[in-house]
């Protein structure tokens, strides 16, 4: 009986310790897109590195639409609650440059490549912040639904032809990107486009080309409405992320194709904000999560295309599909005949006053 006793004890006190264990484990709040984009996440970094790090919980936030205004509220009132930010590079610049965000030395920080080459020349170009991990190159382009239009949409100026492909559009509800189709498609050139934006005409002129079709539109605010809106028939039409789109044709097989005309190219990474109490565990996580086999790993998942050099000749086939990625990728040639690249500057210097104008107009 005593043996007994004795080793029913045992085992209470070790499932005890093992629940303290987990009670003990550093909760790390990593903020992201949702949708296609956090499950790539989730499967290319954070369930690998937890399985070899039990001591860590990766709590995922799909708020990073909103991770500026967040960000500004939580350093006003002294308490930044979140541990990881992913980004725009747009973004990432202007919160560097407001202190909201730490610098990174990239190469004491991060891994090198499996050849040495340290990791600043791996990402090159792509470091656009030194507040700035770049992760991956993504576009924001257009879906449709090839059951609700009379033909294919091969221009991105379809989206504002209501006779030829009547139907709701799904946009973004923010001035990025939206405003650049609009000047390509009232006849600006494409080369002009950050230019004539730059000046109050330019403004003016691309808001009159979105009011030609804004009661038609469906504004969204997370990259996961959009393929709803499509899989749903609510939209005929809709911008979002590509990798997005990839997920909704390839992985759901929904009727709906591609529209890469115009495309705009853009860089996301990861932010670390500035007050997180957990400095330690985050750095070490993302050494784990932006080497060369981890970037790589993502494009198993979702169509966007790694950041480092290292990691492209390593993208092979999708995880579940087994089908190549690289044509699916917004940088395959085939897809990238008319592409406009983000300007990271123009926007850095000019989104709040943009968004106050942009949101004056939504409300006219």
């Amino acid at each position: 009986m005593n043996k007994f006793m004795r080793t029913m004890t045992a085992a209470a006190v070790m499932a005890m310790v093992g629940f303290v264990g987990q009670s003990m484990a550093t909760e790390l709040v990593v903020v992201s897109w949702g949708g296609a984009y956090t499950a790539s996440q989730q499967g290319a970094y954070h369930a690998p590195y937890m399985k070899n790090n039990p001591g860590i919980k990766i709590i995922n936030d799909d708020s990073a639409g909103s991770a500026v205004a967040k960000l500004r509220a939580m350093k006003q009132a002294g308490n930044t609650t979140w541990d990881l930010v992913d980004a725009v590079a747009s973004d990432a610049m202007m919160l560097c440059d407001e202190g909201l965000i730490d610098e990174i030395d990239h190469n004491s920080a991060l891994a090198s490549a499996p050849d040495g080459t340290s990791a600043t020349d791996d990402f090159g170009d792509f470091i656009v912040s030194p507040c700035f991990i770049p992760q991956i190159v993504y576009s924001t382009t257009f879906g449709y639904r090839k059951d609700k239009v009379s033909k294919p949409m091969t221009s991105v100026c379809d989206v504002f032809d209501l006779k030829s492909f009547p139907g709701k559009r799904a946009l973004e509800k923010k001035p990025i990107n939206n405003l650049e189709w609009a000047l390509i498609c009232d006849g600006v050139s494409p080369s002009k486009v950050y230019d004539v934006l730059g000046t109050d005409a330019g403004v003016k002129q691309a808001l009159a080309k979105l009011d030609t079709i804004k009661n038609k539109v469906v504004w969204w605010t997370s990259g996961s409405q959009t393929p709803q809106l499509l899989a749903d028939g609510e939209v005929v039409v809709g911008s979002t992320y590509n990798g997005r789109l990839f997920a909704l044709i390839e992985e759901q097989k929904q009727p709906v194709a591609m529209l890469w005309d115009w495309q705009v190219f853009d860089l996301d990474g990861w932010v670390v904000p500035s007050g997180t109490k957990n400095k330690a565990a985050v750095m070490k996580y993302l050494k784990f999560a932006t080497d060369t086999q981890r970037l790589a790993d993502q494009a198993k998942f979702i169509s966007y295309g790694p950041t480092r050099a290292s990691s492209a000749p390593l993208v092979g086939n999708h995880a579940k599909l087994g089908i190549p990625m690289a044509p699916h990728m917004p940088t395959d040639p085939n897809n990238a005949k008319t592409t406009l690249l983000f300007n990271y500057e123009f926007w850095a210097d000019n989104r709040d006053d943009l968004d106050a104008k942009f949101n004056a107009w939504l409300l006219k």
